[in-house]
């Protein structure tokens, strides 16, 4: 092992097991407006973020500028051949705060086909990596390496005036976001088609003419891409990509670092990578039960998985205490379109008793299915089955989001990110003083 690594762990797995006992006495204690339980547990729940773009209420799910899934897909525009909402329409949205017309969406489309050409140093960049390095890490050297054209970084060293940060933030996300669908899909075919690349479809809206490049030329594709790509759009700030993405920026890193690092931040299997583990579960779950695909058999299977120790993948949210309204909108677009796809009846029979048996053990606060419990299940049926690239499909989306966020931050002046931190020995002796002043005696 070698002795620094030996030394290491002496210290630290004690450690870790002394704090482990240390939150679990002293988890309520106030540290002001929070508790030392939240602050070890990840922040959760602290109220320590502006995010103006969407806001993530825990029993009606997921607001962009306060319309919830079922609005936008009502009230956002859309194709007449379509009656998905056209992920332009989002960002619009979000940028501005106000439901955009069809020719708002039309305006924003044309910008993005003109800015979609990607310099050809950006594929070079890609194509030194091996094949087989996972799509999430070619598409954060992919971002890094449109860096050079960064509208931000050339204005700040140049002198800018800080009130027009904005001003060039929103000029690189526009492009990054017009750039993002060619490159997903240029290492989607260098990884799983051989190299065999499709050219753009100028005559497409964005989120068809992304499913066009990747290979999938099915209209009812072309209309899952743009359900999809509108509700993975955005997730209030403090999720892992969200945070991160507002977190680099806020050292006035320009639209391509931070929203690179937001994607290594979704990359994590805690976040983006759980709908691969979706996907790899149903798979096992179908090979193991082989015919025997009924909700007892189903019922033993998500025993079992528990019982190993494991989560049941798609199961659960920080935040949300319901169903997921984008798991519904899912499963409303698969009741429409693939009702009798084997893998969706799936998904759908684990919704029917997965929830109880969670309630049972009394550990789960959400028994309830997240947006991941059933995109896969969906891109499994049109074809895509490389699921290692999904979270890259979620990464594209997510950009509508984080970065029109970013130019916000820009826009409203917000500072560097700096929160105050302790150390365990700190709040030992906190608890510590707080249990001597109770036991003081009263005077008099």
């Amino acid at each position: 092992m070698g002795y620094v690594k030996e030394r290491f762990a002496a210290k630290a797995l004690p450690l870790a097991a002394e704090i482990k006992d240390f939150v679990r006495k002293n988890e309520n204690v106030s540290l002001g407006t929070y508790t030392i339980g939240q602050i070890y547990a990840g922040m959760k729940g602290i109220k320590a973020l502006v995010t103006e773009t969407s806001l993530l209420d825990p029993e009606e799910g997921i607001r962009f500028r306060g319309y919830t899934i079922p609005e936008l897909r009502e009230k956002l525009p859309h194709l007449d051949s379509c009656s998905e909402p056209l992920p332009e329409g989002l960002f619009y949205l979000m940028l501005l705060d106000e439901l955009p017309t069809f020719k708002d969406v039309q305006h924003i489309a044309n910008v993005w086909a003109r800015r979609a050409i990607v310099p050809l140093h950006v594929f070079k960049a890609i194509d030194r990596l091996p094949r087989d390095t996972h799509p999430m890490t070619q598409f954060s050297i992919g971002i890094m390496a449109l860096q050079t054209e960064s509208h931000f970084a050339k204005a700040y060293r140049a002198g800018i005036n800080k009130k027009d940060y904005w001003d060039p933030m929103y000029e690189d996300a526009m492009t990054l976001i017009a750039r993002l669908p060619r490159i997903a899909a240029y290492i989607y075919r260098r990884s799983y088609k051989k190299g065999k690349h499709i050219e753009p479809n100028p005559d497409l809206d964005w989120a068809a003419n992304f499913a066009h490049m990747l290979g999938y030329d099915q209209p009812d594709f072309y209309s899952y891409m743009r359900l999809f790509l509108t509700i993975h759009a955005d997730h209030e700030g403090g999720n892992v990509s969200a945070h991160t993405t507002h977190l680099v920026g806020s050292a006035l890193s320009d639209a391509y670092l931070s929203f690179a690092s937001g994607m290594n931040g979704l990359a994590g299997p805690l976040h983006g990578l759980a709908n691969q583990e979706v996907v790899r579960w149903l798979l096992e779950l179908k090979k193991t039960l082989g015919k025997n695909i009924t909700t007892e058999g189903i019922e033993h299977y998500i025993r079992k998985t528990l019982a190993e120790g494991k989560v049941i993948p798609g199961y659960g949210h920080a935040v949300l205490r319901r169903t997921d309204p984008r798991f519904l909108a899912q499963m409303e677009f698969a009741k429409k379109h693939c009702p009798d796809d084997e893998l969706v009846n799936i998904v759908w029979k684990v919704f029917e008793v997965a929830p109880q048996i969670l309630m049972e053990t009394g550990k789960v606060k959400n028994p309830w299915p997240n947006v991941d419990a059933h995109s896969g299940a969906l891109l499994v049926h049109y074809g895509l089955v490389e699921y290692d690239f999904y979270t890259v499909l979620f990464g594209v989306s997510r950009a509508l989001g984080v970065l029109a966020s970013l130019v916000w931050d820009r826009a409203l002046g917000h500072g560097i990110e700096r929160p105050k931190s302790v150390t365990t020995k700190w709040l030992q002796e906190y608890v510590a003083s707080l249990q001597s002043k109770k036991e003081e005696p009263v005077a008099g």
